[in-house]
């Protein structure tokens, strides 16, 4: 049960008072806060305010550069690269948006690399801008080891989300992101905070065991959704956010991570095409809307990031609900070091 509501300037607010106070740089808390609000506005408390605690902890721990400056190259005619100097992934993926966007709107197709950076994030907040902006687009990114790979019995790749949007006129983009575990950890970190557990099929504890229970499942590992569908996905986002633009895998990650709580370094993969510069200038987006016409005439049936939408409509007017408890856990982490 909530205590109090937040605006959504109040959350961006809060969010860049902890982040300031930790080490961030301005650019790079706002862009931050800017995610988080994202999130809280949308419904997906699991990457809101809720983070706060792992950036805060990379941040004081060293792994993290708060003030990171990343860098824009253009290494192709189409392939962009940013190094994100060891900061947070949201400034480096504004900085570099501009230039994918308009390879993109050049060739008709265009990659994003992004180096050095720490994700923490959902990636819907990195596609939407995309879309808006009249374009198709893929994004992917690995972690550190959460999910068996089929027939396996530990932990290999992390939860690899895949995120994909498709531009609308004078509409929302339909977009959807999801890990390729069955569930993303931020809603087994959610559900380990508020208690609840989880479904059957999520996860398995230490032992390799089935098990309910968020916590066990955050000590153990989770499944990839579809069997060894899923975990062909994970497997091919590890080589596309991996090998592919030179960064390392998931069990790398791990490898060389602190274990302080909050992102490992690593790297991402967008991708963007340009819907104009594929033969059909004229009729591609009429055709799409047929399909999405038919998908929503089925009863129970809705758009992917339909709900997400609704949230959003209904937070910015009603602003966030949040406990007592976890706004006083919020600022305690802009507290001094050593205070009760």
């Amino acid at each position: 049960m909530s205590d109090r509501t937040l605006t959504l300037d109040e959350v961006h607010a809060l969010a860049t008072r902890v982040l300031r106070h930790n080490g961030c740089n301005a650019d790079n808390a706002t862009a931050v806060a800017d995610v988080i609000t994202a999130a809280e506005r949308d419904g997906c408390h699991a990457h809101g305010l809720m983070r706060l605690g792992g950036y805060v902890a990379s941040l004081k721990s060293g792994k993290v550069n708060g003030h990171a400056e990343p860098t824009v190259e253009k290494i192709a005619g189409a392939v962009v690269r940013v190094d994100g100097d060891s900061g947070f992934a949201p400034l480096a993926l504004a900085r570099g948006r501009k230039a994918l966007i308009e390879a993109a709107r050049t060739s008709g197709i265009a990659a994003l690399a992004l180096t050095d950076i720490h994700h923490f994030a959902a990636l819907w907040t990195e596609i939407e801008p995309i879309a808006e902006a009249g374009l198709c687009a893929m994004a992917c990114v690995s972690y550190k080891p959460a999910v068996i790979p089929a027939g396996g019995s530990k932990p290999l790749y992390g939860t690899n989300p895949l995120a994909f949007g498709w531009p609308r006129a004078n509409k929302p983009p339909v977009i959807f992101d999801q890990a390729s575990s069955v569930v993303a950890r931020g809603e087994v970190m959610l559900a380990a905070r508020e208690g609840k557990q989880l479904p059957p099929g999520v996860g398995v504890d230490k032992d390799g065991q089935d098990t309910t229970d968020p916590n066990e499942v955050l000590d153990g590992a989770l499944l990839a959704f579809g069997g060894h569908k899923g975990s062909s996905i994970a497997m091919m986002i590890e080589l596309f956010a991996g090998a592919l633009i030179g960064e390392c895998f998931s069990f790398e990650a791990a490898q060389r991570d602190n274990n302080d709580g909050g992102p490992p370094s690593g790297g991402e993969l967008i991708i963007a095409l340009d819907p104009n510069l594929f033969g059909d200038s004229e009729g591609w987006a009429v055709h799409a809307e047929k399909l999405f016409a038919e998908i929503e005439a089925q009863p129970g049936a809705r758009l992917p990031s339909a709900r997400r939408y609704g949230n959003r409509d209904k937070t910015t007017s009603a602003g966030v609900p949040l406990s007592t408890a976890v706004h006083d856990s919020i600022l305690a982490l802009c507290e001094p070091s050593g205070s009760a």
